[in-house]
């Protein structure tokens, strides 16, 4: 049975305070070694260089992870600055949500208003809407993807599906073919397990990375969303929800473009990140498989270890 996110989360709010703590501290020091520019240089292929030669490599030397498989992901240069089993095919939980929100948003207006089916509502909690509330796609995809509601993905995913005249599970998979994500399928919206062995969708984290930046990068107004503790918006008829983030450090890391939580049974913790060290320069973080805990753990760690890559030390 799926574990939701947001009680777990409740579970460890004094581990989560002492996490964001190391990551103030690491974002202070950096500032003493990195210079942030009030604009992305104009020159990128300059910047790379200069980025490139101010690095170290032993960074990310020796970082203990409770995750199966883990990446840090450069996606202005495409390089790979750490990883470990990165091409392994693991489930995704609720990161499956991030492919169900690209699917939409590359096929659909962001003002397209999608309605919540009684179908959506059987999804497992958390779920926060009633059948027949109407919201616009980038609605509720903020909403959606901030508290990681299955009962929105589930609407979001029913509306590809009936946009493109084709399954579920096929137009989602024509998103992940669209990226070349080759590791990635899902076979439904949310994540949420279909049986005690099957998954309801499975990637690599060098997948997710390539995703979560890709999203980033085609939806901004929707990954801001998930970087604030709370979101809020309107359906149609003008009811307001708030929800709260299921990634509680969101205040804690520095430069945060993006950030989706993932857990049940069988994924384990899973957490993705996209940061900009300073430099208009994105860096994916994904964990997969870890624990309700220690997800945040290994993305504190991979997150302090890219600060101190980019700040020219071998840790911070």
């Amino acid at each position: 049975m799926t574990i939701p996110d947001l009680q777990n989360i409740a579970l460890h709010s004094r581990f989560m305070r002492e996490a964001g703590f190391t990551l103030l501290m690491a974002s202070g020091i950096l500032a003493l070694f990195l210079w942030v520019p009030t604009a992305p240089p104009k020159d990128m292929k300059a910047a790379s260089i200069i980025i490139a030669t101010s690095t170290v490599p032993s960074a990310f030397a020796d970082i203990p992870l409770e995750a199966k498989a883990a990446i840090v992901y450069d996606l202005a240069l495409k390089e790979t600055l750490y990883e470990k089993n990165a091409d392994a095919q693991l489930p995704l939980a609720s990161l499956t949500k991030l492919l169900t929100v690209y699917a939409a948003i590359s096929a659909l207006s962001p003002e397209t208003q999608i309605t919540i089916s009684e179908d959506a509502m059987r999804a497992e909690a958390p779920r926060a809407f009633s059948a027949g509330q109407t919201f616009s796609l980038n609605d509720l995809s903020r909403l959606t993807l901030v508290a990681s509601l299955n009962d929105g993905a589930a609407a979001i995913a029913g509306m590809i599906a009936l946009h493109q005249d084709r399954s579920q599970h096929k137009a989602l998979a024509g998103a992940a073919a669209a990226l070349n994500l080759t590791q990635t399928y899902a076979i439904n919206g949310s994540g949420l397990d279909v049986s005690e062995h099957i998954s309801g969708g499975y990637g690599s984290a060098r997948d997710l990375a390539r995703l979560a930046g890709a999203l980033v990068e085609k939806a901004p107004d929707v990954t801001t969303a998930t970087t604030k503790k709370y979101a809020e918006a309107k359906s149609v008829d003008g009811t307001v929800f708030k929800v709260k983030n299921t990634d509680p450090m969101v205040d804690t890391i520095p430069r945060l473009l993006l950030s989706k939580t993932g857990y049940t049974d069988l994924a384990g913790g899973n957490l993705a990140l996209v940061i900009d060290p300073g430099i208009g320069h994105p860096i994916a973080i994904v964990v997969l498989g870890s624990s309700v805990k220690d997800r945040f753990t290994d993305g504190t760690a991979l997150v302090a270890a890219t600060l101190a890559h980019f700040a020219g030390v071998p840790s911070l």
